[in-house]
């Protein structure tokens, strides 16, 4: 008797579980490389500050299931009016979705990019100034300040001299070894680029200036599962236990307060 009565209390909790599964929305979030943020989007556990928020979200609450799904700088404009995913986390809309329909939602969290050159002796924030005559070493599909946030790799080749890549890393050793003059990254990654080769700390010139300084918000599509409202209101959950604080502060990130200027 006791035996059918743990099968039947296994069932029943096996059925509460399955309708609890079922119960919750799914909210497709998009995922590109974008370090320390998202590191290896299309591996089988990608790392980064993004899929943390993510397990903390869905460990918060039990109403909406945020999965990760992976894209690429490039094509997730297309992906995101394709409904292969419902938002972005951690991204800006001058980052060329200026033309495509959507709501948002502040992060409140700020991120700087700056210019880092090799150090020198004599070498100052001169350096800085203007980049004509020099080597940059850019990201390929990133938008930056200094070219009007204009990411067409022709062009950017061609005005300014431009190298493109898909890795911060190489970017970084390529000044370091001195076959680029310029490149430049977030802070938060310089940060995590240090952890990883701490050898490297005080090779590096960084500037003063930022080349762009941005909060970051979430970017849902109008028929995402979810409203800006109601992520607001999921994100604010973390906010008010400490953890976003606790993850911000992990990728040396800013958080900013509600209602200050971008």
């Amino acid at each position: 008797m006791g035996i059918i009565v743990q099968r039947l209390c296994c069932v029943l909790l096996s059925c509460l579980v399955g309708q609890s599964v079922l119960a919750a929305q799914l909210v497709k979030v998009g995922a590109y490389n974008f370090p320390p943020y998202v590191i290896q989007a299309e591996s089988e556990q990608p790392q980064g500050l993004l899929p943390d928020v993510l397990a903390a979200l869905n460990q918060q609450q039990s109403d909406y299931r945020f999965e990760l799904v992976p894209t690429s700088v490039t094509r997730r404009y297309r992906d995101f009016q394709n409904a292969r995913f419902d938002i972005m986390l951690f991204e800006s809309p001058a980052w060329g979705w200026q033309d495509i329909p959507m709501s948002t939602l502040d992060l409140h969290v700020e991120d700087a990019e700056i210019y880092v050159a090799k150090a020198e002796p004599g070498r100052g924030q001169e350096f800085f100034a203007q980049f004509k005559g020099k080597r940059l070493a850019l990201y390929s599909g990133y938008h930056y300040g200094f070219a009007n946030f204009n990411a067409d790799p022709e062009y950017l080749a061609r005005e300014y001299n431009a190298r493109l890549s898909y890795s911060h890393e190489s970017n970084l050793l390529m000044v370091q070894r001195g076959r680029a003059d310029i490149t430049i990254v977030s802070r938060s990654y310089l940060h995590s680029f240090e952890k990883m080769f701490p050898e490297q700390r005080g090779q590096f010139l960084l500037s003063s200036k930022a080349d762009q300084i941005y909060r970051h918000e979430a970017l849902l599509r109008p028929q995402a599962p979810i409203t800006s409202g109601t992520l607001g209101a999921v994100v604010q959950q973390l906010r008010g236990n400490g953890q976003l604080a606790k993850l911000y502060q992990q990728y040396q990130l800013n958080p900013t307060k509600p209602g200050a200027k971008h």
